[in-house]
């Protein structure tokens, strides 16, 4: 059956959730998106790594595959052994796992800012046990020790806040270079930005052949189609993914009109797909990226920490971020578009994450996990 036009641009609009969290969102029990709501609710828990892991699970990661694992040893209260799902990987556009070590990275960063609230420092070692290649594998990715000595980072205020907002941005509010500056002084690595209308043309148009690359193969739209989580109850039942659900939404998956088969090239959620991603990341009036001087494993976890960072100091200008990050991704089908982001971008180096920025409207919290379902006692 035809997916009904009315449909599909409610579908087109992912993650749309009928509940409150730091912007006015309502979440329930059992809602996905209440591990935002939990966080701050978590310090009354007496470990804290608890209590610092309910924030770390909010963070940024490709796909929402919330690709951690965090080990809790009982014989050492004050360590936290971090390792990767691997069954929350993206083989296809991610065959190196580069980006969902990004991912693992954000989360190191945000559970650091969480125990220093606490007064803890975490010292963190990435990779303790060596880098694994090509792929990650069952080591170790971090190893993270509290000891006394955090300071607050002013960052952490605006955690709650955080927001990948993939929507189409006010093109008549250009970023200011006072907000790149700001962007720039909150990260550790590389760091660009472009405001001039050229050169944001140059990059929206690579941004854009990269998007339709992955689109146009059919591996890689089968991965991200597969993780799709359509209606609330299976957003419910599996809070990681791409969701799909909220008003409008839920009578075409009730009526088998919002399926994943209607998702696929040439069916009707296909074609609209793509219209709503051509008008969304055309109206993008800057772009930020970060960069590393390599490609090691230790370097990508610290992209991650950075990313995090820029997000932050992104929501507090007022500002959203959504990561456009497809002309960096190393499958075979992406080669060109991969080559020209580097030459364009890497100033030398290797570029890490590339995001669109602007004035953006409120979104929902994407959903979660319970921070209780990544932990793991040792």
């Amino acid at each position: 059956m035809p997916l009904p036009r009315r449909l599909m641009l409610s579908a087109g609009l992912a993650g749309l959730a009928v509940s409150r969290t730091a912007r006015g969102q309502v979440v329930t029990a059992g809602d996905p998106a209440a591990p935002w709501a939990a966080a701050p609710l978590a310090a009354a828990h007496p470990d804290p790594r608890v209590r610092a892991l309910a924030w770390a699970v909010l963070a940024p990661n490709p796909h929402n595959r919330q690709p951690w694992i965090a080990e809790l040893p009982d014989a050492a209260p004050e360590i936290v052994v971090l390792r990767c799902d691997l069954d929350r990987r993206l083989p296809v556009t991610d065959p190196f796992d580069r980006q969902i070590t990004i991912g693992l990275g954000a989360f190191v960063e945000l559970f650091r800012m969480a125990a220093a609230q606490q007064g803890l420092a975490a010292e963190v070692t990435p990779f303790p046990e060596g880098e694994p290649r090509p792929r990650l594998d069952g080591r170790p990715v971090a190893l993270i020790r509290l000891a006394p000595g955090g300071v607050a980072d002013p960052l952490f205020a605006h955690a709650a806040a955080r927001r990948s907002a993939k929507r189409p941005y006010d093109m008549a509010r250009p970023v200011p270079e006072a907000a790149l500056a700001v962007l720039a002084a909150s990260v550790t690595s590389g760091f660009g930005a472009a405001a001039d209308p050229a050169r944001v043309a140059a990059i929206r148009d690579l941004a854009w052949r990269a998007w339709l690359v992955e689109a146009r193969d059919e591996a890689a739209h089968r991965e991200s189609v597969d993780l799709m989580r359509l209606g609330a109850a299976a957003v419910a039942a599996q809070p990681d993914g791409i969701s799909l659900y909220g008003p409008g939404i839920e009578e075409g998956v009730a009526a088998g009109q919002i399926t994943r088969a209607a998702m696929l090239p040439g069916q009707p959620g296909y074609g609209m797909m793509v219209q709503r991603y051509q008008a969304m990341l055309a109206a993008t009036p800057a772009y930020v990226w970060t960069t590393s001087p390599g490609n090691s494993r230790a370097e990508a976890l610290a992209a991650g920490r950075d990313w995090l960072r820029l997000n932050l100091a992104a929501t507090g200008l007022g500002l959203s971020l959504h990561p456009v990050s497809q002309a960096l991704q190393e499958f075979p089908a992406m080669a060109g578009p991969y080559a020209e982001a580097q030459a364009m971008l890497g100033g030398g180096g290797v570029v890490q994450m590339l995001g669109r920025l602007g004035y953006g409207p409120a979104v929902p919290a994407t959903p979660r996990w319970p921070f209780e379902t990544r932990i793991r006692r040792a």
